[in-house]
């Protein structure tokens, strides 16, 4: 079957995505977790310069090892044209505030890599601001490496507001021209459709429908009798087995490089799992992003001290699976190594 085209514009290239509106400016990243290192790393060797917004701490530490001076968030603030607020999102709308928002020159643009504060108005610039999103599709270590490979991400660019100096667009594109996204392709889009479809698909596939999906099928072989490591090995552990080939080859394609008892079983149990019930709890999910429902009972709870936040943490640590992972990845020490390399959060 041949390709098909992208229904959207992709923007490509140094004529489309040029790196000169940010040249000679100053561009603060404030946080310095997985995206903050990345996108400040890119853009420094993209030939930008660079300051570093950081509370003390370890990353703090990194970034200073990485050859970064850093500074507070509102001195970084301070200086810039382009301040990129790579902070957790429900970090965000008080550390604005406070910090960032009464450090900012008229008419700086103040960029994002994810619109959720904004789109749900948790985070509201003054209008003399320009607002920028660069959101790239993919962890900040992919996106370093990719960087490095002379490769790049894609990316998403949403303007909010272009600010009164009207610069936000231009410094849209040369943020994501320094990140490496203009090698791969930058789609425009807007705060709330990217939002709304990374919540959506967080919820609904990543995150939320595959960790119940696992336990569930994890339950069902142990209840059953089967052995607890077998049931973890075929309900989780090569998860990333099939999910590599998803990300190489597309659905179709997957189900082209595995046996035709799997595939036959894809045929036979996927429309039974995906049923009407389930694409009505999908509706409801959707629903409860698009209203803002999801955002404030997230806000809420987490202005309380994330009581429900940390039992649900504390649920998932304690569910059989867990040890039983533990003992099936020491079979594979090389996973240890791995899971070093990534862990390191969005903050201190």
């Amino acid at each position: 079957m041949e390709g098909r085209s992208l229904s959207i514009p992709v923007l490509r290239g140094n004529a489309q995505v040029p790196l000169e509106p940010l040249r000679g400016r100053t561009i603060a990243v404030l946080g310095y977790g997985n995206q903050g290192r990345a996108h400040a790393l890119n853009l420094r060797d993209s030939g930008l310069q660079v300051r570093i917004g950081q509370r003390a701490g370890r990353s703090a530490d990194r970034a200073r090892l990485d050859g970064f001076q850093v500074e507070s968030l509102s001195e970084a603030a301070s200086v810039a044209d382009l301040a990129i607020i790579a902070l957790p999102d429900e970090n965000q709308p008080e550390i604005f505030r406070d910090q960032i928002a009464p450090a900012l020159k008229a008419g700086t643009t103040i960029g994002f890599i994810h619109g959720f504060a904004v789109h749900y108005g948790f985070l509201q610039p003054e209008r003399h601001l320009g607002v920028v999103m660069v959101a790239p599709k993919g962890p900040g270590t992919t996106l370093r490496d990719r960087f490095q490979r002379g490769q790049g991400l894609p990316a998403l660019l949403a303007v909010h507001q272009p600010g009164e100096r009207d610069e936000a667009e231009a410094f849209g594109l040369a943020w994501a021209a320094g990140i490496g996204a203009g090698r791969a392709g930058v789609i425009r889009t807007s705060f709330a459709h990217e939002t709304e479809t990374d919540l959506f698909g967080e919820q609904a596939v990543l995150c939320g429908g595959m960790t119940a999906l696992i336990h569930a099928a994890f339950e069902t072989l142990v209840d059953a009798g089967y052995p607890s490591e077998l049931a973890y090995l075929e309900c989780c552990h090569e998860v990333k087995q099939v999910a590599d080939l998803v990300y190489e080859r597309g659905l179709a394609g997957m189900t082209e490089a595995i046996s035709n008892t799997a595939e036959f079983g894809t045929y036979t149990a996927g429309p039974r799992i995906a049923d009407a019930h389930l694409r009505e709890q999908l509706q409801q999910l959707l629903s409860e992003i698009r209203d803002g429902s999801f955002a404030r009972k997230f806000r809420e709870d987490v202005q309380a001290g994330s009581p429900w936040f940390e039992t649900q943490r504390e649920r998932i640590r304690q569910h059989p699976s867990e040890p039983v992972g533990q003992a099936v990845r020491l079979l594979m020490p090389w996973l240890q190594n791995n899971s070093d390399q990534a862990n390191t959060g969005d903050s201190d």
